[in-house]
């Protein structure tokens, strides 16, 4: 059989097949099989060709989707936004996304696995930081924000947002994720990044009560 010359063809065929069976069955109740019987004619050794797992698969997924709806992307350009209300509309932005977010709901007992979890943090040091660190240090120029430690919260935010609230990684129930997400705004505001405001709340609340119950 003839070599394939267009990979990233396959990868997308893959992607596109497994982002819309996740969606319509969920995670659990897709197979590899399932995304197969969904690639036209495309082999299951052609799957684990480019993914070893259907873990792996989610997180290309999760990946794909936040760079095809990048809310930093957003808000970036819009000059009627100063630097606090950016990163507030691209919170917004990302929070209403409802694809973006059962995805991510699906995603959360995946990261039981050590392998995914530290591919998270490294995504999240490499791709979110420097978004973050940008409109800080933009609202600090404009005078939306006041900090010395526009890096450092540019790092702390993404660990905070996605590793400390992870409930598989630090057990609680719906309400202890919200306790500790209004900490994390209070605790922004005492640093001079007042990010966290009604609306931002409402739509995380709102995130944290569509996870599932714990059994």
């Amino acid at each position: 059989m003839a070599r394939n010359k267009y990979p990233e063809v396959t990868v997308e065929k893959i992607l596109d097949a497994a982002q819309k069976l996740f969606l319509e069955k969920g995670y659990d109740n897709t197979t590899i099989q399932d995304i197969v019987d969904h690639l036209g004619g495309l082999s299951k050794g052609a799957v684990y060709h480019h993914f070893k797992s259907k873990e792996e698969i989610m997180d290309a997924v999760g990946d794909r989707m936040f760079a095809n709806n990048n809310p930093f992307d957003k808000v970036r350009n819009r000059s009627d936004l100063n630097g606090l209300q950016k990163l507030q509309e691209a919170i917004r932005i990302n929070q209403s996304d409802e694809a973006r977010t059962s995805m991510t709901i699906q995603a959360i007992p995946l990261m039981r696995n050590p392998r995914l979890l530290v591919e998270m943090i490294e995504s999240n040091r490499r791709i979110l930081t420097p978004y973050y660190q940008e409109l800080l240090e933009e609202g600090n120029a404009d005078g939306s924000i006041r900090t010395e430690y526009a890096k450092e919260i540019a790092e702390l935010i993404p660990l905070l947002t996605s590793l400390w609230l992870l409930p598989s990684v630090f057990p609680t129930d719906k309400e202890g994720m919200k306790h500790k997400f209004r900490f994390i705004g209070e605790m922004l505001e005492k640093m001079g990044v007042p990010l966290m405001d009604d609306s931002i709340l409402a739509l995380v609340e709102d995130f944290f009560e569509k996870l599932p119950d714990k059994k």
